[in-house]
């Protein structure tokens, strides 16, 4: 009796958020503050045969939505009741003078702690569309996330027909083990992490898995009719092919950021990425399949293959006169949907792209292998060879202090991290086709905390290079703190000389698929003053250290100044 009153109760409470607060947060004009609770607590959960408890926010698996409209104020008030220590990051949010609300554990903040209180404060500043909350402390995040829907201002429509209705759709991964414990076992071992037990279509991995016929995630549609799908890739570590059977998709917004129409039949999402995508029920009334599988362009990793599945289902469908359809998606490792949509993908209008570059960086990334060094070799050095796994940013493994970074820098606590991140990779070579790769023995990268400052209003430009060091592999890399624009990208090595960049409408990013054996490049002002992460949205690589920091020094005047943090901030 208990499990059904609750089952209602959590209904009661999607309904209420699918129906009722995207209607306030669209025409309310009395409010410009959003407020949210966030209760951080242990939920019992069965899928795939199993019954264990998860981490969620408010009981629910993905987390409630968070609706807001352009320029709105939000504040919600994380209540932390589960055993480990929590933060959460509002991503692709620009946290314009608000650093200190943005998230990353240790970079930002120190973790709330069990049993404690925190109350994050931000401004939706000329932003709207599709973003994600999510867990940004150890890897809860594969349980702990949700959207952030950001309308237009009241009476600003879209610059597109209005959709008859709106869908979220998050893409996620669901381990069977405890995760605290999984990224535990996974870092001490020195190797790579198993393959996730599933894929899920909105927390249902759908009828390809054990025990999920009946946990099975349905849309239902009117022919006639054209939708909007949030689409969100929520996955801890893998990259994901979309598509729904026989319906294209026209992408109009990918991060936060409108686009010119691009219709294509399959898309694919890093994790972090999101893409608003309309699509029109043009087809016979019948069950389509929403497909979700993996896209792993690394050599010689194991991973989940077997696709989930959600119903895209008319109204008036029978089983008896029409059977599924399903949709078919790429190869594991085909890359003509990715350049498809990255060729065609553009902002709506000519954008104010820098022209003139301040501070040009040049950043390798990629996988490395450390040489073991533990007593307990066959316990602790798993890695390729014998070795350690790890990753890295121009051959620097980023480490995390043991206390907030930005504290760090606003208070001015030395010997917690340096200012020496360099500019260029220090050796150059044939990144993609010669990089050294006698493993462990020249695979090795530097460990520190290494940051790079950037004066108030630099014109940035960074190239990142995949290299083939272990393996080459598409990376999302995301940027906090500020969006940016995709001015070009391209395979193999980037040659200034050849490369070829979009500087009248490039599409406007927080996180870019950086391509296997390529490169992109990537231009923003640095006009937020603060200390913000720069990493691969992979948790197990940012786990290994594919990450750095960039240090936005103070402009002029309080509207260019960090403000001071906030009494109430967690302590570590």
């Amino acid at each position: 009796m208990g499990n059904s009153v609750a089952s209602i109760t959590v209904w009661l409470v999607l309904i209420l958020q699918a129906q009722v607060l995207p209607i306030l947060a669209r025409r309310s004009s009395q409010r410009s503050t959003q407020f949210y609770d966030f209760k951080v607590q242990m939920t019992r959960i069965t899928k795939l045969c199993n019954t264990k408890d998860i981490v969620t926010v408010n009981g629910m698996y993905p987390g409630p939505v968070l609706y807001a409209r352009e320029d709105d104020k939000v504040a919600v008030k994380v209540t932390n009741d589960s055993p480990y220590d929590i933060t959460i990051h509002w991503h692709g949010v620009r946290q314009k003078l608000s650093c200190w609300y943005d998230g990353p554990s240790y970079i930002t903040q120190c973790p709330i702690q069990p049993g404690k209180t925190f109350t994050y404060k931000f401004t939706m500043v000329k932003q709207k569309g599709t973003l994600l909350w999510h867990a940004h402390s150890s890897w809860l995040r594969g349980t702990v996330y949700g959207a952030i829907v950001a309308y237009p201002k009241t009476g600003v429509p879209y610059p597109f027909k209005p959709p008859y209705a709106e869908h979220i759709i998050i893409l996620g991964e669901y381990w069977l083990k405890d995760l605290v414990q999984l990224e535990h076992d996974v870092l001490s071992s020195g190797g790579s992490p198993p393959p996730t037990d599933a894929f899920t279509i909105n927390g249902h991995p759908g009828p390809n898995y054990n025990c999920s016929n009946n946990d099975t995630y349905k849309l239902d549609v009117l022919p006639g009719k054209t939708y909007l799908l949030r689409i969100i890739n929520a996955a801890l570590n893998m990259e994901q092919f979309f598509a729904i059977a026989k319906h294209n998709l026209t992408i109009v917004e990918a991060d936060g950021a409108y686009t010119k129409p691009l219709t294509v039949s399959q898309v694919m999402l890093g994790p972090g990425q999101t893409i608003n995508a309309l699509v029109t029920t043009n087809q016979q009334p019948g069950k389509y399949s929403i497909s979700v599988g993996p896209y792993m362009s690394a050599r010689n990793v194991t991973f989940q293959n077997i696709s989930s599945i959600a119903y895209f289902q008319y109204s008036g469908y029978s089983s008896n006169n029409f059977p599924l359809s399903y949709a078919q998606l790429p190869s594991f490792n085909d890359t003509l949907v990715i350049n498809t949509v990255m060729d065609g993908l553009r902002s709506l209008g000519p954008v104010n792209v820098p022209r003139e570059i301040d501070t040009p960086l040049f950043i390798t990334i990629g996988i490395n292998v450390q040489k073991c060094t533990s007593r307990t070799p066959s316990q602790n050095c798993k890695g390729i060879n014998g070795g350690v796994m790890a990753a890295s940013m121009n051959n620097v493994s980023f480490i995390k202090p043991n206390i907030s970074l930005l504290e760090a820098y606003y208070e001015k606590i030395n010997g917690h991290y340096t200012e020496d991140f360099p500019d260029f990779p220090q050796k150059v070579y044939d990144f993609v086709n010669q990089a050294p790769n006698d493993i462990p023995h020249d695979t090795q990268s530097i460990i520190g905390t290494r940051t790079k400052v950037i004066e108030y209003g630099s014109r940035v430009q960074i190239i990142l290079q995949d290299t083939g060091t272990v393996t080459t592999e598409n990376h999302p890399i995301h940027l906090h703190g500020h969006s940016f624009y995709v001015v070009g990208y391209g395979a193999g090595n980037y040659s200034p000389q050849a490369a070829s960049f979009n500087l009248v409408d490039p599409p406007y990013l927080n996180t870019i698929g950086v391509p296997s054996g390529g490169w992109a490049a990537i231009r923003f002002v640095a006009d937020n003053p603060g200390v913000w992460f720069m990493h691969c949205h992979m948790e197990v690589h940012l786990s290994w250290g594919l990450s750095v920091v960039l240090i936005v020094k103070n402009g002029q005047g309080k509207l260019e100044a960090l403000p001071r943090p906030p009494t109430d901030r967690p302590r570590c």
